[in-house]
């Protein structure tokens, strides 16, 4: 099993050069970028590839993807991405209604077709509020899933979990839909708190051994991408989790 690294998890450890050189030290071959690393594709392709690193996945706005999907496209085309993500949608663009949350389906599958006609693939990647019931008990996630059937889904499993729903139970459901996985734990409660309550992967609470079982029996998902959105040393975090899941999987 091959990890994957979220470029997003060092963001405070600068420069780049100095990440990449320790992600590949420790034994990675991969990451997924976000917009923090984009500034300068051509440039950060040759750092990549000084490191032996490659960048299947990466995560662009919703406002990129829609107002220019060609900056986009060539981005991705510089850095070797096959698929794209859309990671996010702030609280204020939120829909509060089913209707609101069909509407976003819709502009997420036309974004998709786009990004499909290009020769990429394109999904959402989930954080908690999408498992927040709305007035009528229906789930955001479930209707972004059912209204916009043709984009694949990359799961944030810790994200899940922090919203209130059962990771295995989405898995067992629509796990034809996951393309993609973010590796995240969440440590138990009141320790880690100067890290947003995160922990390194297999140091947390988080199911990991079963899980992994379950997304290779239900989901077609070859990334497994290694996060935690506040660590206080990025180096502890990508050497802990890579040893502890290799340790673990192999």
């Amino acid at each position: 099993m091959d990890f994957s690294f979220q470029l997003y998890s060092a963001r405070n450890f600068q420069p780049w050069s100095d990440v990449l050189a320790m992600i590949a030290a420790v034994g990675y071959t991969q990451v997924e970028g976000f917009g923090g690393v984009y500034e300068d594709p051509a440039g950060f392709r040759r750092a990549l590839d000084q490191h032996g690193l490659i960048m299947p996945s990466g995560h662009f706005s919703m406002d990129a993807l829609e107002s220019d999907t060609e900056s986009v496209l060539a981005i991705a085309a510089a850095l070797g991405m096959k698929r794209i993500y859309c990671p996010h949608l702030a609280a204020e663009h939120r829909p509060a209604d089913r209707p609101g949350w069909e509407a976003f389906a819709r502009r997420l599958s036309a974004v998709g077709t786009k990004i499909r006609a290009a020769g990429l693939k394109f999904g959402w990647h989930n954080h908690d509020f999408e498992f927040a019931s709305l007035a009528d008990g229906t789930l955001p996630m479930q209707i972004l899933l059912d209204a916009a059937p043709d984009i694949e889904w990359e799961a944030d499993i810790a994200w899940i979990i922090r919203g209130g729903s059962d990771p295995i139970d989405w898995i067992s459901r629509h796990g034809d839909r996951i393309t993609a996985v973010h590796v995240k734990d969440i440590a138990p409660d009141g320790e880690a708190e100067d890290e947003d309550g995160w922990a390194d992967v297999g140091h947390g609470t988080v199911d990991w051994l079963g899980l992994f079982k379950q997304l290779a029996a239900h989901s077609p998902a070859k990334l497994f991408i290694m996060e935690h959105d506040n660590p206080s040393d990025a180096k502890r975090f990508a050497t802990r989790s890579i040893e502890w899941t290799r340790g673990n999987t192999e």
